[in-house]
């Protein structure tokens, strides 16, 4: 730790790192100070210059003597006289809060603007960019902001914002930060926090009103910026965050499952998050001895016009290699992801990868796996974590039908339905899942059933028991991964026009003709199944019933359950009328 002075103020500085690197500046926010950023330094000064300071009235800096002398004039200034102390001629800005706010007003400034190399801006607007949104944002959006920040309107008063920080504030922001799994730890909140947030409070006091009555400041600003949105904020709207993609000259969006102090809860995912980003705007400088194409994740994130629904994003597909797996995979090839297409039929699934990069023009991965076996699937998805990264989404798709009556099912034939339509999902779900929720990220989980999942046969007893399986198990993943930021959704086709009918495994006489036939009659292609997983990612979908038998005995199950428990025998008359016709022929 050194001391800078600025004007009348001095300023707490620690640097970390080897200064040959490409320096990263961490701002803190209100009522933090750079204790704050311990864990995200301890990540990056390793392979950055890593410099944070206590801004002016917080932690082991000074006060100026005047209180009102905490413009974003003086921030600026304050960030300047760090600046001049570092010898670089320009650095990374990271900000969190108010360090966000004054991140952004320095992309605005003379003097300042030209050394800054890029922005990383978690969890706060510029408050010109927030003035435009106030003005011209959508009336429903506006309203849910300006409840989000009724504190700034607050902490106006005289004497009471003083007092609420000399008595209740500290053990709020306490608990707050175990709502966000952010246990206190020594450093944060600094022992001088009850007096850091009586001082702090001229942050507001001479800023937020004059800055955000102006009408004439304008929040176009020329630096690559990345912003991060935590997506459990509870002070920056989503409408908000997303309302600052337009004010960039190049922009980056990503998302981080996590409160308000990400930085806290999620050190990893944020310090990936900066890494990725400085190394790429770097370019592969000497300092970092390596060349810096963006990530998968950082090139998904960048805002520009045209950019495909998926595109960028990491798929995996099970059973890719004929019927719904394949059209599935084609479909989001289509829109622009990078698509690992596995199948038990290792021919099969290259045959559909190949297919993807000549008709499509995308990139395609094939991978043998039998989704059943655990250590087989252990194996895969490390793998696929290493050699492409963390998927995006994750279809769960493959299966298999055994058709026949529960007295004439063997165990074998129980074992081969549930290996393949229960166990592949379990797995699937279970080690891509962790996959998504370590990484912070977010992600999509799409497991294939079937109407017979609620919709009960006397001919598919293993098939339908696996699929009620799946689809009970979705929607408990629903709710616990919820929090993970990741999506789950279960798609229940009726009849689809695949070979499933062909390759099934039949117990009973004179049916597999029969079943061939009618779904080949039934015309629906596989196509409009994947259009349905892709719609059902895109608007985080729970249940999506497809096409008209789904959606009937959907609703009958949920309306009137003993008229699709009357509609499971059928079949057992069907075989009793092909055994009686066979009978006849042989008569005949």
């Amino acid at each position: 730790m050194r001391r800078v002075g600025s004007g009348d103020v001095t300023l707490a500085v620690v640097e970390e790192g080897d200064p040959a690197r490409p320096t990263v500046v961490l701002l803190h926010g209100y009522p933090d100070t750079l204790r704050v950023w311990d864990e995200v330094a301890a990540l990056l000064r390793d392979r950055f210059h890593v410099v944070r300071y206590d801004t002016r009235s917080a932690g082991d800096s000074t006060a100026p003597r005047d209180p009102a002398r905490h413009a974003f004039a003086d921030l600026a200034s304050d960030l300047a006289a760090v600046l001049e102390t570092l010898g670089k001629p320009k650095v990374h800005l990271v900000g969190h809060d108010w360090g966000s706010l004054q991140g952004w007003d320095a992309l605005s400034r003379p003097g300042l603007r030209e050394r800054v190399a890029s922005f990383t801006s978690i969890g706060g607007p510029g408050l010109a960019q927030a003035a435009h949104f106030l003005r011209h944002g959508r009336r429903r959006d506006v309203l849910g902001q300006l409840a989000r920040s009724w504190y700034m309107a607050a902490f106006q008063l005289p004497v009471l914002p003083e007092l609420a920080w000399s008595t209740f504030m500290p053990k709020l922001v306490e608990r707050t930060l175990r709502g966000e799994g952010a246990e206190p730890r020594p450093g944060h909140p600094a022992r001088t926090i009850r007096r850091d947030g009586r001082r702090g409070l001229w942050l507001y006091r001479a800023n937020t009103v004059r800055t955000l009555g102006r009408g004439d400041v304008d929040p176009r600003v020329d630096a690559p910026v990345q912003i991060v949105e935590c997506t459990r904020d509870g002070y920056a709207s989503p409408a908000l965050v997303a309302s600052l993609e337009r004010w960039p000259s190049r922009c980056w969006r990503r998302r981080v499952v996590a409160g308000h102090w990400a930085h806290r809860s999620r050190p990893d995912a944020v310090a990936r998050m900066i890494a990725e980003f400085v190394t790429h705007v770097e370019g592969g400088s000497e300092a970092l001895s390596a060349s810096a194409p963006a990530s998968r994740a950082l090139r998904a994130a960048r805002v520009r016009a045209g950019r495909r629904a998926f595109e960028d994003r990491l798929v995996v597909v099970t059973g890719a290699g004929d019927g719904i797996g394949r059209a599935t995979a084609r479909a989001f090839a289509a829109h622009g992801a990078e698509v690992v297409c596995a199948d038990v039929d290792r021919a099969a699934a290259a045959r559909v990868a190949g297919e993807i990069g000549e008709d499509l023009g995308g990139t395609a991965h094939a991978a043998q796996i039998d989704v059943g076996n655990g250590a087989e699937m252990e194996a895969f998805s490390r793998n696929i974590a290493e050699e492409y990264g963390v998927p995006d989404i994750v279809v769960n798709n493959a299966g298999v039908a055994t058709v026949g009556l529960f007295l004439h099912h063997g165990t074998d034939d129980w074992r081969r339905v549930l290996h393949a339509d229960l166990w592949g999902v379990v797995h699937g779900c279970r080690l891509f899942g962790a996959q998504m929720a370590r990484r912070g990220e977010g992600g999509h989980l799409v497991n294939v059933a079937s109407m017979a999942a609620y919709v009960p046969s006397a001919l598919l007893p293993a098939y339908s028991a696996a699929k009620a399986a799946v689809k009970a198990l979705s929607e408990c993943l629903r709710a616990e991964l919820a929090e993970q930021g990741v999506g789950v959704s279960v798609i229940c086709p009726g009849f689809v026009s695949t070979g499933m009918a062909r390759h099934a495994t039949y117990l009973e006489e004179g049916v597999r003709g029969v079943a061939a036939k009618a779904l080949a009659r039934r015309g629906y292609p596989p196509e409009r199944v994947a259009a349905h997983i892709l719609r059902a990612v895109h608007a985080n979908l729970a249940v999506v019933p497809i096409n008209a038998e789904g959606k009937i005995g959907y609703a009958l199950s949920r309306i009137s359950p003993s008229a699709v428990r009357a509609l499971a025998g059928l079949g057992v008359r069907e075989i009793g009328k092909s055994r009686g016709n066979d009978r006849a022929d042989g008569r005949r």
